[in-house]
């Protein structure tokens, strides 16, 4: 047998230096290999986070809205539920039942049912005079978190006394009226309360000019949601009426837990 060496004068037949050349390539690739599985199982989770992080990041649109004539919706404001009427939120994008940070209500007056979503004024006809402008028939009602606002009684007891007139005058219905200074943030209304029996007191803007009406706020906080119905000043001529109206209407938004 012949025992062929490498001569470092002479260089090697051809064919055995090629075969030590794909050797050593061999053991090369054979060393980069190991490190290629978990490359590729670290890039492929890397784009499973990032595309994950896109879906929950990316902003959506709310549902579409409910039909004004479906059963009351359950909607929860401040951690606070109201079964509400979808006819009587006067926004299309508040018709949805969950979690909201404010919902805005209109309601007939006196009935308080919802308004009819499908009324229509009539038509004018010519010739004929236009119909006079009918009195405000409805109350509103907004329900919002109450979030670092003062509490209606504590504002009543501690901030109003301070920009209101030292004198009270008489008032409709029995109420009385203390107005607020012309040098107040409250400039132009009134506080009306009942001295007689506390627990009814709005705070009213006086009728303008025209036909524009005062409007009284009566606020109310549960827990940790504040109600606010606004009418017309008008209607304090009846406010025994007004007041027991406002405590039903608030009550039928409330859920009856059995």
């Amino acid at each position: 047998m012949v025992e062929i060496t490498e001569d470092r004068g002479r260089p090697l037949p051809r064919r055995l230096a090629r075969d030590r050349s794909d050797r050593r390539g061999s053991r090369a690739r054979s060393s980069h290999r190991p490190l290629v599985l978990p490359l590729a199982v670290l890039a492929g989770s890397a784009l499973l986070a990032f595309v994950y992080i896109g879906y929950v990041l990316w902003p959506r649109w709310p549902g579409p809205s409910i039909g004004p004539d479906t059963p009351a919706l359950p909607i929860v404001v401040a951690g606070v539920t109201f079964n509400v009427p979808p006819a009587a939120i006067r926004i299309p994008l508040q018709r949805r039942p969950g979690a909201q940070d404010r919902i805005d209500l209109a309601f007939m007056w006196p009935s308080l049912e919802p308004p009819d979503p499908n009324a229509k004024a009539p038509p004018h006809q010519p010739g004929v005079a236009p119909t006079p402008v009918q009195a405000i028939d409805r109350i509103f009602v907004t329900i919002a978190s109450a979030g670092e606002t003062l509490d209606p009684a504590e504002r009543v007891a501690n901030i109003y006394p301070r920009y209101a007139e030292a004198e009270a005058t008489a008032g409709p219905g029995g109420l009385t009226v203390l107005a607020f200074r012309d040098d107040t943030p409250y400039r132009g209304e009134d506080l009306i309360y009942d001295t007689a029996t506390p627990g009814f007191l709005v705070r009213c803007t006086r009728s303008g000019a025209g036909p524009t009406p005062g409007t009284c706020l009566y606020e109310r906080r549960i827990e940790a949601a504040d109600i606010v119905a606004r009418f017309p000043r008008d209607w304090l001529e009846d406010w025994h009426g007004v007041a027991a109206k406002i405590d039903q209407l608030i009550a039928s938004l409330r859920p009856v837990h059995g």
